[in-house]
Order: structure tokens, then sequence, then C-alpha cells
């Protein structure tokens, strides 16, 4: 029986890549198709801002930052809420990526050069018990390098693989069918798509020049999730966040579109939690676009008033950086789908960061001169030009000005200035003492004894109606469609399985595609930097378990 390759691994994203290392590595031969063209190389992970979920690194000790295994999975588990039946492997894969990132997961990333910024961040702080969502510590390690870092060493890996014969890299191939021979998945079918030039992240064409049909002995799904597509993830929203919103912003290119979960599904895969999902409530949109509503996620510090449309402050704990999907099911019952942040200068140069590889030049290109720039800097670069030409920026001496220029920016007007000015005024006052009854000031004091955050992510408490911290800042906030949690079930060995449980011969599935493993390792919410990192884990641990089956 002829086979065009060993594997067939479909999509060459992180986790596509991460998997066609390790058959090189085994001596296999594989064909990597893609529907997008070569410039795309890398999919989602490029333009990230490179974060690592690790536990108990030497950054970590060396800011002082006491983590364990332990309580690694005590956070994961309570900020997963696995609670269904089919979450048995889903547990299971988060019991095995703790025990990679407080494990192997560092020494095996330094082996291939990759290095990190040595400022630990602090994601999803979470804001509840103990046993409840968030990190308890800082555990966001950002790639030297962002994305394109992250990146870098497993494409090298897989051009090496070219050079040595054992790689075929096929793009423009966009798979339409999975089939078997014998019972075996084996035979992918699909459309050669015309050339294109487009730059990275730009629509590409989907004129059909020909088809295609390739064998082989495994095929490796990792195409990825359905954030591009935002009719699919109406249809997939759960009723537990209210109605889906009517207007969203784009944090992935459109042919992010689950077209492919889709195919494997018509094949016998099985695919579950499909209305568990992560999207972003500090979006903006981008005034310099990539892709079709493109938007950019604010990753904000703790300091900013965060308002709903009307106005009124968001509840406890749902500060900026607290709590991503609690602050979305929160928004989705006010009836609107936009809030705003309400801040000042002082607050915006010490805080707020902006996501994505080409929003932070300084670090992407390994610059040690522009980041320490980036501290010297009032506002940094890449914000700064939010401010003077983005949509959604507000920037006015007086708040009379700044809830006009507000008002203009929605259909109503729906900010009241008396009554934004009593929450302002009332915030301010709380912070004449070291002690307060308001718990985002405590939060805001509590994160300042974190050197990370006292350094570069945590302004000083202040009066926001200062003149001297002025001027204001609003800035109006977005849905933004990021991630696909749930996906193709999968055990431990990424094999794919069926109804009933049984794994589909020859199948495999790895990254976005197998919910970053077992169809939903993250539960109902993610810890940060672990998106990446489960892209790495699921396309490392699929890529050895075929290579062990084929051959």
């Amino acid at each position: 029986m002829a086979y065009d390759a060993d594997v067939i691994v479909i999509g060459a994203g992180l986790a596509g890549l991460a998997a066609t290392a390790e058959l090189v590595d085994a001596g296999r031969t594989v064909l990597l198709l893609d529907q997008e063209p070569e410039q795309s190389l890398g999919g989602q992970a490029h333009w990230s801002f490179g974060g690592l979920f690790l536990v108990d690194s030497p950054e970590q000790r060396r800011m002082c930052i006491r983590d364990s295994h332990a309580l690694a999975l005590q956070d994961w588990m309570g900020t997963a809420g696995f609670d269904r039946p089919e979450d048995h492997w889903p547990r299971r894969w988060a019991e095995a990526y703790v025990d990679f990132a407080a494990g192997e997961k560092r020494a095996w990333l330094h082996r291939q050069g990759i290095r990190f910024f040595p400022l630990v961040s602090w994601a999803e702080r979470g804001g509840y018990g103990a046993i409840g969502h968030g990190n308890s510590v800082p555990r966001f390690h950002i790639t030297w390098g962002t994305g394109p870092g992250v990146v870098e060493p497993f494409e090298r890996r897989v051009r090496e693989g070219v050079a040595r014969g054992l790689v075929r890299l096929a793009f423009r191939h966009r798979v339409t069918g999975l089939s078997r021979t014998g019972g075996a998945l084996d035979t992918v079918t699909g459309e050669v798509l015309e050339p294109s030039g487009v730059a990275r992240g730009k629509a590409s064409s989907r004129t059909v020049a020909g088809a295609f049909e390739f064998r082989a002995q495994a095929v490796i799904v990792t195409s990825g999730g359905i954030g591009g597509n935002h009719d699919l993830v109406r249809a997939n929203w759960p009723e537990r966040l209210g109605t889906p919103p009517a207007h969203m912003i784009s944090g992935v290119p459109a042919h992010v579109d689950g077209h492919l979960l889709g195919v494997a599904e018509a094949a016998g895969a099985r695919m579950i939690n499909r209305d568990r999902m992560w999207h972003y409530t500090e979006g903006i949109q981008n005034w310099n676009p990539i892709w079709d509503k493109h938007g950019i996620r604010i990753l904000p510090g703790p300091s900013s008033l965060w308002l709903d449309a009307r106005g009124k402050r968001l509840p406890v704990p749902l500060f900026p950086g607290f709590d991503t999907l609690g602050t979305l099911e929160h928004i989705m019952r006010t009836g609107y789908d936009h809030t705003w942040f309400v801040l000042d200068r002082k607050i915006i140069g010490k805080e707020f960061a902006l996501s994505g590889s080409e929003q932070n030049p300084d670090l992407t290109g390994k610059s040690v001169r522009e980041v320490l720039g980036r501290v010297r800097q009032d506002v940094p670069g890449p914000v700064r030009a939010f401010m003077e030409h983005g949509a959604d920026f507000v920037v006015e001496k007086d708040l009379g000005a700044l809830v006009r220029r507000m008002n203009a920016l929605t259909e109503k007007p729906l900010i009241d200035e008396a009554e934004l000015r009593r929450e302002i005024v009332a915030r301010d006052r709380e912070v004449a003492n070291p002690y307060t009854k308001d718990l985002q000031v405590t939060a805001v004091r509590g994160a300042r004894r974190f050197l990370g955050d006292r350094l570069v992510r945590t302004a000083p408490p202040h009066r926001i109606l200062d003149p001297a911290a002025g001027p204001l800042i609003a800035v109006k906030l977005h849905i933004l469609t990021r991630k696909t949690l749930g996906g193709l079930e999968t055990d431990l060995s990424s094999r794919v399985l069926a109804e009933g449980g049984a794994p589909i011969p020859g199948l495999y599935a790895a990254g976005e595609a197998a919910g970053f493993g077992g169809g939903g390792v993250h539960g109902y919410r993610a810890l940060e930097g672990t998106f990446l990192g489960g892209c790495l884990f699921s396309g490392r641990t699929a890529g050895r378990a075929a290579a062990r089956t084929v051959g």
C-alpha cells in the first residue's frame, strides 16, 4: 500500500510545527498541509505576546515568588471548574500539563534557545477564595522575542526536516475530507487553492485551482479554533454568558474558522465542550488593521476604573486583569456589549501594554535599549499611537469634555456626568489613607508589594481627578474573540476519540483543535500563558505518539 508520507499534519501553526518537529526527530516522513500561504507559517502564535505559564521557575525565584506544583494545580483546578462527565480526559490533561509546566517545560524550551524577559507578570489574578479562579502568584513569562521567538525554534526544526528530505510543506491545501481504509483513518482529500502573495494575516483567495488526495499511516489535526468565525462563535455561545454580543471584534484572522473541526466530526471524531470559549473584554479596534475587524487586547494593570455602558463601576472582584470570563458574564447581563476604562495619563503610562508581537517591537526585536526606553517613556509608543489615532480613545483635560466625547461614541448618550463624577470623587477620597474599604484600591496596594508590578505594571495610588496626573482618558472596550476552549476529545496520547470513547485508529489532534488537550484542558476558564504552552505540549505529545505507531 503506497503512502505519501508516514504522517500527515493538517495545520502549520505552533502545534503543527511542534508535532512535525518531533516526527522529524524520530526519523519519520511528514506531509505538512495548510490552507494559507507560506508567509503565514506559525499561525496565530506569530501574533502573540509570547506569554508562557511556568511553575517555580528561576525567574520566579529571583523575584522572591514562592510557587509550587501543588499551588499551581490548586489554581488550575479551581479555575477550570471541571463538572461534566466528558471532563475525564481534560482533567487528566490538566494534571499532565501542570506536571510539565512545573517540570521539564522550561529546560526543554531553553535547550532550543528560548529565553524569557526577567520580570514575571501576573495575569488572571482571580480575587475569590484560595480554591477559586485565578493565579495565586505571578506565572506569566514573556518570551524574549514574543510570539515569533516561540515559533522560531520549531520552524527551524521543521525546515531542517525539509532539508533532510523528511518534510514536505504543502501550502494552499484546504482539507475537506478525512476517510478510512480497513478501519484506520489514512486518507486526506481537499482543494488546492490558487497561489496567494498576501501578507501574513490578510485574507487569502479561496479560488480553487485543483484537488488532492494524500494517504499516510497517521493524520494529526492541528487546525486551530473558531475565533475568526463570528457566526460559529454565536452559534456555540453558552447560555450562562447570556445573549451573544451583537458586535464583536476579532483577535484572530478570518481563516481561523473552525472548518476542519466539522470535517473531523464528519469522519467520526467526538467534539466536546464546544460551549466553552475564551474571549477578551478589553478589546480595542486596531487603528492600523491587518485583518477584518482586527482588534487588539489591552493588557491592563489594576488601577483603571472599569465602568459598564452606563458608567457604573463593575462589581468586586471584576477589576482589570482579575477575571476575564467573570467580567464577560457580567457585561452580557447589562444589555450592552461594551464597557469603559476611565483613567489618567499617569496610569496609562505605567500600566497599559498591548497584546501582540507587532504591538511590542522592543520585545519582539529583542532590543534591550528599546525595552529600557519603554520604562523611561511617559507613555509607550504603541500605546501613544492608539491615544492619537484609535477610534476608542478619548483624551481630555476635564471630566465634562471627556463625558461628552464618550457619549458621542455610542448610539445614545448613556453616561451621566454628575453620576460619573460622584463615582470618581468617592474613589479618590479612598486613596488619602494607606487603608480603605475600596477593594480595588486595596488590590492596587497589594499588587505594588510585588516587585514586577511596582516597577512596570502598577501606578502608585493617586487621585484620578488630580490635574497633575492628567489628562483624563476614557477607552471604549469591545468583546474580542480569541480562543476555543473545547475541541476534539483526545486521550493522553493525543488519539482522537469517537462517540463511545474508543480511539479512531490513525487520527490524532493537538493545539486549539483539541481544546489544547483532551477536548478542553482549561475547563471553563484559563490561567493565561497556557495557550502557547498548550499547543507545544499537545503538539509534542501527538508527534511522539504518532511516531511510535508508524514506520
